[in-house]
């Protein structure tokens, strides 16, 4: 049983656990296309030192593990890592994001180290526009990864696709075809301001209001879906003249902080109580030491803010706190 809660009383039993602020790709919507700078490798935590902090969570409530970056495939040997958080007493499930790219050729792997399920990232199912939301890479290598993920057994597959106005919104019809078609759950995410949110943000941020009424123009069957499919915050629904499903991931026009049951990991160190929010508290003063990390998981309980007033962003309001400076792939997607 979690004794991980907060002073809402939120009970905390899933940790995100970033492994590499690295990515194969630069989405737009994600890092700059050039200049970024990576932590040094000898700053990340290595795999004895995340198998540590997984076994002290393990110990106070945690039963459910994501293996985010950046992008988790580009750091070597990542079976490996999966394999002995899979061992930890009290760990029941593992799920990973990933663009894909390099799902592929490490998907049967995985799937025998212990990863249940997988997030892919799919903004586009247009090759050319790929290219112009990422930078670089190839849309038929993620397509791959994904026939791949199916073919050894991964679920849900989840395609995670980050809407953005005046970008790929007149895809959401094309999405939604997919995920009636396919046994997909295709989760249409919110533009969020993480480490930004100058004018480019405001003008690309699209509420997912428009997602169901593009559906309604569709005459497509649904309805909404009881509960959670994996462990994320998405608004679900079943397509009942289909076989696959969608969900709403909409932080900003109705945030799901309430049920917030989740930590965060970056690979540099830092335990965050909220994506959102500046507040880190950094593990590696604490390791050997099952004690002090203890205490560390408590002290988040104790900082972990009520929500995340993104909203609030986008109005130009005034905020309660200090937004973080890091951007999404040097937080853990």
């Amino acid at each position: 049983m979690s004794v991980l809660t907060d002073r809402f009383g939120r009970v905390h039993d899933y940790l995100r656990i970033s492994v590499t602020d690295r990515c194969n790709l630069r989405c737009l919507y994600c890092m700059p296309e050039e200049g970024v700078e990576f932590a040094p490798s000898s700053d990340l935590l290595s795999y004895d030192h995340i198998v540590e902090v997984v076994s002290v969570a393990a110990s106070l409530g945690i039963t459910k593990l994501r293996i985010t970056g950046g992008e988790p495939l580009v750091r070597p040997n990542l079976d490996m890592l999966i394999k002995r958080l899979a061992a930890i007493d009290g760990i029941q499930d593992i799920a990973l994001t990933t663009n894909g790219v390099l799902l592929a050729a490490q998907a049967e792997a995985l799937r025998a180290a212990g990863v249940n399920r997988v997030n892919i990232s799919l903004d586009t199912l247009d090759p050319t526009r790929f290219r112009f939301i990422a930078r670089r890479g190839d849309l038929n290598r993620v397509m791959e990864g994904i026939e791949a993920a199916a073919r050894v057994g991964f679920a849900p597959i989840k395609l995670n696709c980050v809407l953005l106005k005046g970008v790929n919104e007149d895809e959401i019809a094309s999405f939604l075809q997919m995920a009636k078609d396919q046994p997909l759950h295709v989760r249409f995410i919110e533009y969020m301001p993480i480490g930004h949110a100058d004018e480019n943000w405001r003008n690309h941020y699209l509420p997912l209001s428009r997602v169901l009424e593009i559906a309604e123009e569709q005459k497509l069957q649904f309805i909404r879906k009881d509960g959670i499919i994996g462990n994320g915050p998405s608004e679900d629904y079943m397509i009942t003249d289909g076989v696959g499903s969608f969900g709403l991931i909409h932080p900003i026009s109705d945030h799901f902080c309430q049920q917030c049951n989740r930590l965060r990991l970056t690979a540099d160190g830092g335990l965050k109580p909220c994506l959102y929010w500046v507040d880190e508290l950094n593990v590696k003063s604490s390791l050997n030491d099952p004690a002090a990390l203890r205490e560390l998981f408590m002290r988040a309980m104790d900082i972990k803010p009520l929500n995340h007033e993104m909203a609030a962003k986008l109005a130009n309001t005034e905020l309660s706190h200090e937004p973080t400076a890091r951007r999404m792939s040097q937080i853990g997607g």
